[in-house]
């Protein structure tokens, strides 16, 4: 069995004026990334490879919540995975190599919103409140993944867990 994590990047600042692949978290995005940091190896279960998003803050946040991790995963930064959609996040698991156990893709909305709610089975306990509201920054949907990553597939996937930094006690 392995297991899939998709993590929404942190919020990120928008006073910051410049390029969109350019902006840093908030320091409210900071905090909510150390947040769901402290719960993210229970909800991943061990780590071998981080996909991240090129943008920094995708990278922020990437470092920011693997600091509770005892082993050190194999990280991959990507441009593909910048402002990806569903279909292209899909070809890029698909491509895994079949010994990796454990994945943590962190990207951007909609596409992973759109993958996360594809890959769960709607008989899934958090399936409702995944596809209900929105996804927000720094959530995180994980899923045991039955098959290989090459013949991954929509709405077969059980998702074992789904966390907002609402979940975890943040106030709005």
């Amino acid at each position: 069995m392995k297991r899939l994590s998709l993590l929404r990047h942190a919020k990120s600042s928008m006073k910051e004026n410049g390029e969109d692949h350019e902006r840093p978290l908030s320091r409210r995005g900071r905090d909510a990334a150390r947040r769901v940091g402290r719960d993210l190896p229970t909800l991943t279960g061990p780590l071998d490879l981080v996909l991240c998003s090129s943008a920094l803050r995708t990278r922020e946040t990437l470092d920011l919540v693997l600091t509770e991790f005892s082993a050190r995963p194999h990280i991959l930064i990507e441009d593909e995975l910048y402002l990806a959609d569903r279909d292209k996040l899909m070809k890029r698991l698909r491509r895994l190599d079949e010994g990796v156990a454990g994945v943590l893709l962190i990207g951007h909305n909609p596409g992973l919103h759109e993958l996360a709610i594809a890959l769960a089975d709607q008989s899934s306990a958090n399936f409702h409140a995944l596809a209900a509201g929105k996804f927000p920054t720094a959530a995180c949907a994980s899923f045991d993944i039955p098959s290989h990553w090459s013949v991954l597939a929509y709405s077969r996937n059980e998702l074992i867990g789904y966390v907002t930094p609402k979940s975890l006690g943040e106030k709005d």
